[in-house]
């Protein structure tokens, strides 16, 4: 995927909630305080996540590991089955914290060669993203208290929206006008 792509994608991606957010502040507030211990959400984004690693693992073409690989497979196959079974407190955001990694991987290598400094905005968001997703597997719950904290009043969740509707903007200006 070119980089351009990629970055229009996300800014997309990124935009359509905080668009919501903007429009429907109570009906966002409602969904997003519901996520943390939202177990269809912890079920899609841990299948997602756990499919997202398997196909990156199978993709790997490191001649140490090929002899592994299916057990590999397996092994971690079976890891994001039993957590989805045994460690199901917090597992939407455990699977959040997976994609994020997950995608903070997919950006690091798109950017890695594009000859534009820009393309550190979206390599220092992928390394704030690999932060990230290591804090809320160890510490879940801090992040329902960080959600309840930003969505506490209707000013700060418009605030914080903004700000993030506003990088959505320039991934997609940074797309369509740097990275082609």
């Amino acid at each position: 995927m070119k980089l351009s792509t990629l970055s229009i994608l996300l800014g997309a991606g990124l935009a359509v909630p905080q668009i919501f957010a903007l429009a429907n502040p109570k009906r966002f507030t409602t969904s997003v305080r519901a996520f943390p211990r939202s177990i269809a959400w912890g079920y899609l984004l841990m299948a997602l996540a756990t499919g997202w690693f398997l196909f990156n693992v199978n993709a790997e073409e490191i001649a140490d590991f090929s002899r592994l690989k299916r057990g590999l497979m397996f092994a971690f196959g079976a890891i994001g089955i039993g957590t989805c079974l045994y460690v199901s407190d917090f597992l939407a955001i455990r699977g959040l914290a997976l994609l994020m990694m997950l995608l903070a991987k997919t950006i690091v290598d798109t950017a890695r060669w594009h000859e534009s400094d820009w393309r550190l905005v979206l390599i220092t968001w992928a390394y704030l993203m690999v932060f990230g997703g290591m804090w809320l597997t160890i510490s879940p719950w801090l992040a329902r208290d960080l959600i309840l904290w930003g969505t506490a009043t209707e000013a700060r969740l418009k605030m914080f929206s903004a700000i993030r509707l506003g990088f959505a903007i320039l991934l997609i200006v940074l797309g369509v006008k740097v990275f082609n």
